[in-house]
C-alpha cells in the first residue's frame, strides 16, 4: 500500500488545517490508520489514529480536543482536522497504517507515506 499525505502549509496560531492521506489502493480500508508528527530536532512522535471502520479513534494528549481523524473508506483516504493550531504542533506531518497496536494502544506501522510539512506561525 502507497500512502500519500498532503495538505501542510503555513499557519497562523489558533489556525486550522485538514491534512489528507490518499491511499492507492482499497486496502487501507481494512487498516488502522494513523498521523505521527516530527518536530525540527525532536524524535518522530505519535499524534493520533483511526480504527478501520472509522469507529474507534485515540489521540496523543497534546492534541486531545483541537485535532480529529477521520476516514472515507469509500475514497480511499483518511484526513487529520487540526483546529487551534499551536507553535508547537510545528513539523512535519506523516500519515501511517498497520494491522496491530502496541501495548500502549498505538498503532504499529507497516506502511509510511511521505510527510507534509505544517508551520504554525506566533
Amino acid at each position: 500500500v502507497q500512502l500519500q499525505a498532503f495538505g501542510g502549509g503555513l499557519v497562523q496560531t489558533g489556525g486550522s488545517l485538514r491534512l489528507s492521506c490518499a491511499a492507492s489502493e482499497r486496502t487501507i480500508s481494512s487498516l488502522i490508520t494513523g498521523w505521527f508528527r516530527q518536530a525540527p530536532g525532536k524524535d518522530r512522535e505519535f499524534v493520533g489514529q483511526i480504527s478501520w471502520s472509522g469507529g474507534s479513534t485515540y489521540y496523543t494528549n497534546s492534541v486531545k480536543g483541537r485535532f480529529t481523524i477521520s476516514r472515507d473508506n469509500a475514497e480511499n483516504t483518511v484526513y487529520l482536522q487540526m483546529n487551534n493550531l499551536k507553535p508547537e504542533d510545528t513539523a512535519v506531518y506523516y500519515c501511517a497504517a498497520g494491522t496491530r497496536y502496541r501495548i500502549t494502544g498505538e498503532l504499529v506501522p507497516n506502511y509510511w507515506g511521505q510527510g507534509t510539512e505544517v508551520t504554525v506561525s506566533s
